[in-house]
């Protein structure tokens, strides 16, 4: 680790502290993105893994997003979209997670006892060509159970992220609002069939990253990202952190795996 480790400034804890999200370019360096890559791939060529609704493997075509084949069994159907349980998959990834700057960056925002929940993001996403789908307008939070909505995560590229390529849009400032409900459908996304919605969704940002860039983001944040258009896959690393006194609710999917304490417990699995 270097004398000085990055962390955040003022600035930048204002600017997320008001728009809820904030990129900081090159946080990984091009040898880390290098061997990340490599072992994702190496992942990704393993033989089949079991799945399933929390298996180790999300596929496009179990989710029924729009542009997702219709299931397995169609052309496109084992597309996978992303690999869950990073940490426990490979040392360089359980090490990327526990990346001392990355950590620095995140203590300002949640405090110095920070936890690393396995039951959330924790996960490699791997937007593919032709088959990817689009992901409508969320915030986690409302898929997750805490005490209270004090969670970051952390989104590393690992290659271009561009408009072409499903790159993330956010709504700044978005995770201050309080949000009916009655704004959200059954299966949580913000509906864009409300006007009040849709005006909202006029301030929405597109998030562009290089290799390297690491962008923060608030769980209330709404967000969303759009099919993969080139030729090339698209591959993001992503870990979501809590204060330590702010456990999950007892008893639910929160809950239901066992988390790292990143002050307590050496960052290999």
């Amino acid at each position: 680790m270097e004398d000085n480790p990055r962390t955040l400034s003022l600035e930048e804890q204002h600017d997320l502290a008001r728009d809820g999200f904030l990129v900081i370019r090159r946080l990984a360096s091009p040898e880390t993105c290098t061997q990340l890559l490599q072992t994702v791939h190496g992942e990704l060529n393993k033989p089949s893994e079991p799945s399933g609704p929390s298996g180790p493997i999300e596929y496009e075509a179990d989710l029924g997003y729009a542009g997702a084949p219709a299931d397995r069994d169609a052309v496109g159907g084992t597309t996978i979209r992303r690999l869950r349980q990073a940490y426990q998959r490979h040392p360089l990834l359980a090490q990327w997670a526990t990346n001392p700057e990355l950590i620095n960056c995140l203590r300002p925002l949640l405090g110095h006892d920070l936890v690393l929940p396995m039951a959330h993001h924790n996960c490699v996403m791997t937007k593919q060509p032709q088959f990817s789908s689009r992901t409508e307008w969320h915030q986690d939070f409302r898929y997750w159970s805490f005490q209270r909505p004090e969670l970051f995560s952390a989104w590393l590229a690992l290659g271009p992220e561009t408009a072409e390529n499903g790159a993330l849009e956010v709504v700044p400032g978005s995770h201050a609002l309080t949000l009916d409900t009655t704004r959200f459908d059954e299966q949580q996304f913000f509906r864009n069939d409300l006007e009040n919605n849709r005006r909202l969704l006029e301030s929405r940002q597109l998030v562009t990253l290089e290799p390297g860039d690491v962008l923060l983001f608030h769980c209330l944040v709404l967000h969303a990202a759009g099919p993969n258009l080139t030729r090339d896959t698209k591959y993001s690393v992503v870990f979501t952190y809590r204060p330590a006194d702010n456990p999950p609710s007892p008893g639910s999917r929160s809950a239901a795996t066992p988390e790292v304490s990143l002050d307590s417990t050496p960052p290999r699995p």
